[in-house]
């Protein structure tokens, strides 16, 4: 819910209250002091009208959810506001007989001690409702740290399985030299056996020959 339209809200309560009670009093005086605390209460209608076109404009600008229940909520604060001035033309015609009169001052007082329960009940309300606000404020924000600070963790582990995959990577890459040179030793070992095996059947050979022609020289 918006603080703004609370903090209307609000206002709005202690100002209902307020011209309840100036209500009652005024019919319960008369003359120049009547006059003087219906031009009050007049011009607190015109600052009660005030807040409530702030709360409607306030009320237009949120989600729709939750303006359709600040506007619920406003068309009761404009019925009550509508009885109040209706009361207050009622006072300032100067009509009324004393029957009237004293209906009027029974109703004034009643209305008085029911603004008064609604306005202590709207604020607890809206206390309460602040108080979860709050609450959901800072689970909110304990949820969001916890996340943080795993999404700082899975990036370390990250940052760790990296390294050993470039590690493991620059080892296989090393081996694959190893291999490749063990590869063209051994390539170049076997050449020179093969080379040596010529060349001891070379001498073989030779000896042979020259065993031979000895040996037939000799025997000759």
């Amino acid at each position: 819910m918006s603080e703004i339209f609370e903090g209307y809200e609000r206002q709005y309560c202690e100002l209902s209250a307020s011209l309840s009670r100036k209500c009652t009093a005024a019919l319960a005086v008369g003359g120049e002091q009547k006059k003087q605390k219906i031009s009050e209460i007049r011009a607190g209608l015109e600052d009660a009208d005030s807040l409530i076109r702030k709360m409607d404009m306030e009320a237009r600008n949120l989600q729709p959810n939750v303006k359709a229940v600040l506007l619920a909520k406003l068309r009761e604060y404009k019925s009550d506001l509508n009885n109040l001035k209706t009361e207050v033309k009622r006072m300032g015609s100067g009509n009324l007989n004393a029957a009237a009169r004293d209906e009027l001052l029974e109703a004034g007082m009643a209305n008085s001690l029911t603004a008064s329960a609604d306005q202590r009940l709207r604020l607890m309300t809206t206390t309460e409702k602040l108080n979860q606000s709050g609450d959901r404020i800072k689970d909110s924000r304990r949820t969001m740290l916890e996340t943080e600070e795993l999404g700082v963790s899975i990036l370390q582990d990250l940052h760790q399985q990296r390294q050993s995959l470039l590690h493991a990577h620059n080892t296989l890459h090393g081996v694959d030299d190893n291999i490749g040179k063990s590869k063209r030793v051994l390539t170049a070992m076997s050449r020179r056996l093969n080379k040596n095996k010529w060349i001891i059947a070379a001498i073989v050979a030779v000896l042979v020959v020259v065993i031979g022609l000895i040996l037939y020289f000799k025997l000759k």
